[in-house]
């Protein structure tokens, strides 16, 4: 339930980001040229690009672009306008690197270096660790539960939150594939898909963490609890997707909800007696210092490795610790309630 400030801001500040602004970078006349000039001739320098030459009804004079390119690389969907785009960038910030000048944003973003197509592979590959660190941890609840600890008679878990701790693993690995997707290829389609995953995880990370520090198992009490902050984070998610992807709304309502989620979460470690408890502030402590990173945005490293990156890569011990407790949790809940049936 600490973790969760990693999961939790990891969505407040995963859902929030990137706003595709005008930067420095994109304002700047010589790149701005660059493109144009690009677009026309299809060439950067030495580097040109077949899906850049165009007859003169406005058709690619070699065929559609996706068929210009091995099978392996077509998923990329890169067209004219982005790889003029990218390839301007690099050219100037070499440029600008000659004349002592610092990497600066173009729209939105600072230059990153693709490999095999892909915009952020750092990012890409830390999601995926995230992704299978946490397909780790829900299988070892799995397997804790059902293979370890006594079962009720008809067979299910004694454990209350069992159904529920299935629901956040599912979650959670859907947020990190669509975020190893979107920092492979930025387009609108991925940016929504990555920024709705994290807006379930965040509103489902907060229902839970109320039915758990308040121990609500009442069935009745939880829909209760449960159907205002799902109508709500349905609503979030629908406007994003089909009225306006409000970049500047998305972070204030996930700002809002992981704060009090962790708020929810500290207060729960700060007055419960639970064996683990040592773990839950451990995992707020760590998360809340991984998030500093977040807070620097500073270039990425050889064109690879940003501060989001870093965020990425203290998530996966955080996760680790987070789903330990979690088993931890259920050992205890399920030792407690074997013994009162006795």
């Amino acid at each position: 339930m600490a973790r969760f400030h990693g999961i939790l801001l990891f969505s407040a500040l995963l859902c929030l980001v990137r706003a595709l602004d005008a930067s420095t970078g994109d304002a700047d006349p010589v790149y701005r040229a660059c493109v144009d000039q690009c677009q026309k001739t299809g060439c950067v320098r030495e580097k040109c690009f077949h899906h850049c030459k165009f007859s003169s009804d406005g058709k690619s004079i070699d065929g559609p672009w996706y068929l210009q390119e091995p099978l392996y690389l077509r998923w990329k969907q890169w067209d004219c306008l982005s790889d003029c785009r990218y390839h301007c960038m690099l050219s100037r910030e070499e440029d600008r690197e000659q004349l002592g000048h610092k990497p600066v944003k173009y729209h939105g973003k600072w230059p990153f270096q693709r490999v095999y197509g892909i915009q952020e592979p750092v990012a890409v590959a830390l999601s995926a660790l995230n992704l299978s660190m946490q397909f780790h941890g829900w299988l070892s609840f799995f397997i804790l539960l059902y293979y370890k600890l006594p079962l009720r008679p008809d067979k299910k878990s004694y454990y209350e939150y069992t159904g529920l701790w299935h629901i956040y693993g599912i979650l959670s690995m859907n947020c990190w594939f669509w975020s190893a997707v979107f920092h492979s290829r930025d387009v609108e389609l991925t940016e929504k898909l990555y920024y709705s995953s994290a807006v379930a995880l965040l509103g489902f990370s907060l229902i839970l963490s109320i039915l758990r520090a308040f121990d609500v198992r009442d069935e009745a009490a939880r829909v209760m609890v449960a159907a205002p902050l799902i109508a709500f984070m349905t609503t979030h998610i629908l406007y994003l997707n089909f009225y306006k992807l409000d970049h500047g709304l998305n972070m204030k309502v996930c700002v809002v909800m992981g704060v009090i989620h962790l708020l929810v979460w500290a207060i729960w470690a700060g007055v419960t007696r639970h064996p683990s408890r040592w773990k839950l502030w451990l995992a707020v402590v760590g998360g809340g210092l991984a998030m500093l990173l977040e807070t620097k945005d500073f270039p990425p490293y050889q064109g690879f490795v940003d501060a989001h990156a870093l965020w990425h890569a203290t998530t996966i011990p955080l996760t680790y610790l987070w789903w330990s407790f979690i088993r931890d949790d259920a050992e205890h809940r399920t030792s407690s309630l074997h013994k009162k049936m006795k």
